[in-house]
C-alpha cells in the first residue's frame, strides 16, 4: 500500500510531463485569435474618409467584390513592415483594399502614404477606436477578408508576412471560385 502511494506522485508527474511535451509539439498558431464575426456580416459604420471627399459608409463600400480590410496606423512599426505585401495584393493580385486608420493623425497618414505608396482604394478614419472595437480588433495591424456579400471570411492578427500573404492569396482564389 505504501509503495502504491509513493508511485502516485510519480504517475501524476509523468502525466503532466507528457501533456507538456504534447503541447510543445502540436502545430499551434499563437497569433490565431478566434473571432465572433467570422461567417457574419460586417459591422455597419460611418466614418470620415481620408481619401474621398464624402463620408465612408461600410454598406456602400463592401459590396459586390472581395475586399481585404486592413486596420493600420502610421505610428505602427509592424504596419510599416507589412505594407509591401498590401501593395502586392493591390498590384499583383488586383485585390481591393480598404484601410481603417486607427487612432492616428490624418496629416501623418497622408505623408506616410506618400512615402510608402498607397495600396488602399479608400481609408476610413477611426479617431476613437470604435470601429476597431466593433470589428473585435485586439491590436493593429489586423487584416480581414470580406466576400462579395459582405461576410467576413478570414481574420489575421498581426503583420502580414510572406506565409500569410500566400495563405490570403489562396483563400481569395477559393472565395472567387465559390
Amino acid at each position: 500500500m505504501k509503495k502504491q502511494l509513493l508511485a502516485l506522485p510519480f504517475v501524476i508527474f509523468l502525466a503532466i510531463l507528457l501533456i507538456f511535451f504534447y503541447l510543445l509539439i502540436i502545430e499551434r498558431n499563437p497569433s490565431s485569435v478566434p473571432s465572433a464575426l467570422l461567417g457574419k456580416k460586417i459591422p455597419y459604420f460611418e466614418a470620415e474618409s481620408l481619401i474621398k471627399k464624402k463620408n465612408f459608409n461600410s454598406y456602400q463600400e463592401f459590396k459586390n467584390e472581395i475586399i481585404l480590410v486592413n486596420f493600420f496606423a502610421s505610428w505602427c512599426k509592424p504596419c510599416k513592415d507589412e505594407h509591401i505585401f498590401l501593395k502586392n495584393f493591390k498590384n499583383k493580385r488586383n485585390l481591393r483594399i480598404i484601410g481603417i486608420n486607427y487612432k492616428d493623425d490624418p496629416k501623418k497618414v497622408v505623408e506616410w502614404l506618400k512615402n510608402m505608396g498607397n495600396p488602399y482604394s479608400n481609408i476610413a478614419i477611426d479617431h476613437n477606436g470604435k470601429i476597431a472595437i466593433d470589428w473585435g480588433v485586439y491590436g493593429i495591424p489586423e487584416t480581414f477578408i470580406v466576400n462579395s456579400e459582405g461576410i467576413i471570411k478570414f481574420r489575421h492578427v498581426g503583420p502580414i508576412n510572406k506565409k500569410v500573404y500566400e495563405e490570403i492569396s489562396l483563400l481569395t482564389e477559393k472565395i472567387i471560385n465559390e
